[in-house]
């Protein structure tokens, strides 16, 4: 752009010359045809709007982690949720506390303080103070479970595959489950409850008025995901998914041309998150998988989904809009300059207002109430 810039300016001040404009009148042309052509207009463009979009978002309790994380969004047409601690609350409650003996609940408890799996968390707060025993060789495998040793004998928590139960699942309790085994003991089954965000049936409902194809992956059991699912009104939904299994799913639905919103918070879902074209996560969610997150988001609602898109979208189309004045400018004031008709002072003010006026068109991403619109 600057060699183009000072090669028009070379060359009206030779054709200048040539026309006998004698060498001042030259080289004032000169200077305002350089002048007039600084691209300060199109330098702003993209990112003056970034940062007022990201400004805005942070005010909303949405930190913006990608330098592209906007545009990306902007992009999306495809929303896929995780359920626990996504579409619910994460605030797990052990449902069947009476039939679980002490001593179960405390050995299961210390392995379980090993992960930030909402289960797991919500297993150690129901121990409390009874989590003391210690655990060696711990290892999680993401999607299954964890495993480790206790005073030499194998323990593992984690679902039905992970510890090996056999026989029909019991869908009667619609929450989440845990299984424990302590050694050749009979397995122990977990029972918990949760509640879905206020605000998620509504975040659900305005995404598909918006247009967006809304889709539940988890790798919880059939009975919660389904309840779930069918409060919230989403009919594509998936049970039991692992985190390949995810990744799968996230591939097939961008080979037919899905741009993807992944918005999840559990370590089986990080790689998820990696895949997707774009994703959220909570502020709640575990370490890696704010870390594979363009966006985490804060607080108890689902609402947060609904501004980042809503920003993203008046983002792109003001870059758009700045663009156009940028171009617009240009398009005008170069053929002035180079026609002689622009003085270096007529140059500056106009280049400077060109600038200022793509400046204050980025600033009205901050006029109007954007959520939960574009």
């Amino acid at each position: 752009m600057r060699r183009a810039c000072i090669f028009w300016a070379g060359l009206r001040c030779s054709t200048w010359l040539l026309l006998g404009a004698g060498v001042w009148n030259s080289l004032n042309y000169t200077v305002a045809v350089l002048i007039v052509t600084c691209p300060c207009a199109l330098g702003l463009a993209v990112p003056v709007v970034q940062v007022v979009a990201t400004g805005r978002l942070l005010r909303r309790g949405i930190l913006v982690k990608s330098a592209d994380g906007l545009e990306r969004l902007a992009e999306a047409d495809t929303v896929v949720f995780d359920k626990t601690g996504t579409l619910t609350l994460g605030r797990l409650e052990l449902a069947n506390r009476a039939g679980v003996r002490d001593a179960q609940l405390a050995v299961a408890a210390s392995l379980a303080r090993s992960s930030r799996h909402p289960l797991s968390q919500a297993l150690v707060r129901a121990a409390g103070l009874s989590v003391a025993h210690t655990v060696e060789d711990v290892r999680e495998q993401p999607g299954m479970g964890l495993e480790g040793r206790i005073d030499g004998r194998s323990v593992r928590l984690g679902n039905r595959d992970w510890i090996g139960v056999t026989g029909e699942s019991d869908e009667s309790h619609m929450g989440s489950e845990l299984w424990f085994r302590h050694g050749e003991e009979a397995p122990v089954r977990f029972l918990f409850t949760d509640e879905v965000r206020t605000d998620a049936r509504e975040t659900v409902n305005r995404l598909k008025e918006m247009g967006f194809a809304v889709i539940l992956l988890s790798g919880d059991r059939e009975g919660p995901v389904t309840a779930v699912a069918h409060e919230l009104g989403i009919a594509d939904y998936q049970w039991g998914a692992r985190p390949d299994a995810k990744i799968a799913r996230l591939k097939e639905l961008g080979a037919s041309g899905a741009c993807i919103l992944m918005v999840g918070d559990g370590l089986n879902d990080a790689p998820a998150l990696r895949a997707a074209h774009v994703s959220m996560s909570p502020a709640s969610a575990t370490d890696i998988s704010q870390i594979a997150a363009d966006y985490v988001f804060q607080g108890k609602a689902l609402a947060p989904v609904l501004d980042a898109i809503a920003v993203a979208r008046k983002a792109r189309r003001l870059v758009y809009e700045n663009f156009g004045l940028a171009l617009a400018y240009n398009a005008v004031a170069i053929p002035l300059a180079m026609a002689g008709y622009v003085t270096p002072l007529i140059a500056a003010v106009a280049m400077s207002s060109s600038s200022i006026t793509v400046t204050l068109n980025s600033l009205r991403l901050n006029l109007r109430d954007t959520k939960g619109g574009y």
